[in-house]
């Protein structure tokens, strides 16, 4: 399957964000902990060079911790502040001003050898979509200041919040770019919700994950969904049987006891994302 989607409102939302730039101090990349690279938009790279920057692994809760953990040290090396942070909790916010006081001390120290004291931090909230980044700012400011959605494509436009004397935050759309060069980095984007689901293929999304799963944290899916089946002489593919075999536990039938597998597939495909499978990481550093 070749995963691309790009609507036309994140070109518009990419020219703003590179003419707001100019106006922050810092920025902060927000990027789901399940696949941390694959998740961060190559562009964004390029539109903040030399601008401080932090990052923030996002839905830490449903990634593997050890991978979270190796990730953290990946982005140290990279020069980039690193914070692990479940957007739904309240209890992040000391870590994160913290965080941007380490990230932007030499901003800091240069305005107090002017006289500037206690200007506050303007830092621009960036990532892909339904990373969380409209729920980590209303979590931050302690109030509903930025529209929320548990799909990609809920915030269309810049907006500014005042979190306290000390930091303010510019709200950002989430922008992918126009081009996966690794099919891969699609389908793990697929996989956590990036993408939206009208345009994939659910039922190999959710043949990635059993396979995924079944190489990788094999004890936690068969947990969830039982052992995986044998293939016998006349059904060789182990992942579709396992799939016909969820599917009877879970319902999804068809007359004729037939295997619905785009009900199965969604109901895989929305245990994963939930964390009902429990904690799994798309991608660990090469190095970890």
């Amino acid at each position: 399957m070749q995963i691309q989607w790009y609507p036309g409102h994140m070109t518009k939302a990419r020219r703003a964000m590179q003419e707001d730039l100019k106006l922050v101090d810092l920025v902060m990349e927000l990027t789901d902990a399940r696949a941390p690279l694959a998740g961060r938009n190559p562009d964004i790279d390029k539109l903040a060079a030399g601008k401080a920057r932090m990052i923030f692994l996002n839905k830490a809760d449903l990634a593997d911790d050890q991978a979270t953990l190796a990730w953290m040290d990946y982005f140290r090396k990279k020069g980039i502040t690193p914070i692990r942070l479940d957007a739904r909790k309240t209890n992040f916010k000391k870590a994160v001003v913290d965080g941007v006081k380490i990230a932007c001390q030499e901003k800091i120290e240069r305005d107090r050898r002017k006289g500037i004291l206690n200007r506050p931090i303007r830092a621009m909230v960036v990532g892909i979509p339904n990373v969380g980044k409209s729920t980590f700012i209303n979590s931050l400011a302690g109030k509903t200041a930025a529209k929320t959605g548990n799909k990609p494509g809920v915030t269309r436009g810049n907006q500014w919040i005042k979190i306290d004397k000390q930091l303010e935050l510019l709200d950002t759309p989430g922008i992918l770019w126009p081009k996966f060069d690794d099919e891969a980095i699609g389908m793990k984007l697929a996989c956590v919700g990036s993408i939206s689901d009208e345009v994939l293929n659910m039922q190999e999304i959710a043949y990635h994950l059993l396979s995924y799963g079944k190489a990788n944290y094999n004890q936690l899916f068969e947990a969830r969904y039982g052992a995986v089946p044998q293939p016998d002489d006349e059904r060789d593919n182990e992942i579709v049987l396992w799939m016909e075999n969820i599917a009877r536990q879970r319902g999804c039938l068809k007359r004729g006891a037939e295997t619905d597998f785009d009900k199965v597939s969604a109901q895989i495909t929305d245990d994963f994302r939930s964390g009902r499978i429990g904690k799994v990481s798309l991608e660990v550093p090469k190095q970890a």
